[in-house]
């Protein structure tokens, strides 16, 4: 499949007070002669902890979406790198942030959407998403068990899938494949000598993500 590059966008909130407030991201287009392509809304970690859309993980999560095909936009929070407003670990905020980079990607593609994240952003994936008719798939990655809304997780009938390392403190595999075994169309991945950074293992991460996705650019894990 030939490289598709990624390219700078802006993201905007529209539901969100700040008036004028926009995100900066990166969208990558879907392959070329797919029907009715799919997309991935990847979202980065807390952004109170140095959380952004530049974080491996992300990356890797970018690129092994691109890899099956999808459309692809991973953004940073307000108020991290070139995104307007001011920093904040509210999930309200967050939510907002995820729910704009959402419809961008809905206007540029007509297929189904994923929707993924990483530590805090899957927690906030979890909550854009059960507002999101067009989402039928969640790749959730160590996401804190603490932040999970089971509710909203549960909400509505969509492929879930939760990875996280074996050695993940933060969010412990036990914990999250109890949760992932809770849900009638759950899945879970224990990544080998991974810990909540992916300091090892971030391979195999991209790799289990792929062969959930099976090639498919439709959006269907």
């Amino acid at each position: 499949m030939a490289k598709r590059e990624e390219r700078a966008v802006t993201i905007p909130i529209a539901d969100d007070p700040e008036s004028g407030l926009a995100l900066d991201g990166l969208y990558v287009a879907p392959a070329p002669g797919v029907e009715d392509p799919g997309g991935a809304v990847i979202a980065p970690p807390h952004p109170l902890y140095g959380g952004s859309m530049d974080s491996p993980v992300v990356a890797e999560l970018s690129w092994a979406f691109a890899r099956s095909g999808l459309a692809t936009l991973r953004f940073d929070w307000r108020g991290v790198g070139a995104s307007a407003g001011t920093p904040s670990g509210d999930l309200a905020h967050a939510v907002a942030d995820y729910g704009g980079a959402l419809a961008q990607l809905a206007e540029s593609v007509s297929g189904r959407l994923v929707a993924a994240g990483y530590s805090f952003g899957a927690a906030a994936a979890i909550l854009a998403a059960a507002r999101a008719p067009r989402v039928r798939s969640l790749v959730l990655v160590a996401p804190p068990p603490a932040l999970i809304d089971r509710e909203a997780l549960a909400a509505r009938a969509v492929d879930v899938l939760i990875l996280t390392g074996e050695h993940d403190a933060i969010a412990p595999a036990a914990k999250l494949e109890a949760i992932a075994k809770d849900l009638p169309r759950g899945r879970f991945v224990r990544i080998d000598e991974a810990d909540h950074f992916f300091g090892a293992g971030l391979a195999d991460l991209g790799k289990a993500v792929t062969r959930s996705l099976g090639g498919s650019a439709s959006g269907a894990l």
